[in-house]
């Protein structure tokens, strides 16, 4: 398929592009409020995120839709999302310890956060989106985020993500997202702008669903 006004190329990502891609996940990152209350020191940032965004590509070839450019310089990471879905703590847990060692408790405390405020509504989610740095603010982003969006206006469903910086929130305003109460994370964290772009109805698009924060069983 092709993104017609870029000329991009639109494709599923398979495991032969994991090498590529990865790269582009940890390097899109590395910079970035987010990344600065997660891990302070930058060497120890680099390793790892590139150890996360391993596995956080594999995990979305397996339980989601990964999708890329023909020439791998972008990447988008989605996950259906039609009904209530659980988390194997204790297995994320674990994970997430052998990932990134004394950063793990911040790691976990971001995603735990992030599942608290995520909306029950059918939609699908984009959990990443990254470009490489050297070609950022091409388009490119906005062309393998159209394509999707246009198979989910096919399908009658929203969408949701949260927007780490001011720069990636007025961009999904622009792709007709809408903004809704934010996050906030602690201990000096940044702010978190929860995005959600309606399904199309004869008025418009649907609006950001209420949500109420819900916490893990003990």
């Amino acid at each position: 398929m092709t993104v017609s006004n870029t000329n991009l190329l639109v494709r599923p990502a398979t495991e032969a592009d994991a090498g590529p891609l990865i790269g582009v996940l940890a390097e899109a990152f590395h910079e970035g409020p987010v990344a600065d209350w997660l891990i302070p020191d930058s060497a120890d940032r680099r390793t790892v995120y590139y150890r996360y965004f391993t596995d956080a590509f594999h995990h979305g070839l397996a339980h989601g839709q990964v999708y890329t450019t023909g020439d791998q310089r972008a990447v988008a990471i989605w996950y259906p999302r039609l009904e209530r879905t659980s988390t194997d703590t204790g297995g994320r847990l674990e994970v997430l310890e052998h990932i990134a060692g004394a950063y793990a408790p911040r790691f976990v405390l971001l995603e735990e956060m992030f599942d608290a405020f995520h909306p029950d509504d059918p939609h699908h989610y984009l959990a990443y989106l990254a470009v490489d740095p050297v070609q950022q603010s091409r388009g490119i982003g906005a062309a393998l985020l159209a394509d999707y969006h246009r198979r989910l206006d096919d399908l009658g469903l929203p969408a949701y993500l949260e927007a780490t910086t001011m720069r990636n929130r007025r961009l999904y305003l622009r792709l007709g997202y809408t903004a809704g109460l934010t996050i906030v994370l602690p201990t000096g964290g940044p702010i978190i702008w929860r995005m959600w772009r309606g399904a199309p109805t004869s008025s418009g698009r649907t609006p950001f669903p209420h949500t109420l924060p819900r916490r893990r069983p003990l």
